[in-house]
Formats: C-alpha cells, sequence, structure tokens
C-alpha cells in the first residue's frame, strides 16, 4: 500500500512540474515574439529625418 500511494505522490509531483515546465515556456516564448521584434523599425515615428530644427 505504501508503494502504491509513494508512486501516486510521486507521479503527481512530476505532473506539477510538468505543467509549470510548459507554462513557464510558453511565458517566454510570448515574452520572445513581443521584444524580438523591438530592434526592428516597427514606430513610424522612427522614419522621420533626423537633423537640426530650425525655426
Amino acid at each position: 500500500m505504501k508503494k502504491i500511494l509513494m508512486l501516486a505522490a510521486v507521479a503527481v509531483a512530476g505532473y506539477s512540474v510538468w505543467t509549470s515546465v510548459q507554462r513557464n515556456r510558453e511565458e517566454r516564448d510570448l515574452w520572445a515574439e513581443v521584444t524580438d521584434s523591438f530592434g526592428e523599425n516597427s514606430f513610424p515615428e522612427a522614419d522621420a529625418p533626423t537633423g537640426p530644427v530650425t525655426a
């Protein structure tokens, strides 16, 4: 009986760790998707000419 309970506890712990890893992986992938395109020219005002402002 103790072996079955131990096996069940190990299975529950393994499932808990697996779901935590999956959740972290999904969050990391989401952040990577958002931040990977940040360095690209994604802002239209970045196309404005640079130079001295004359009034």
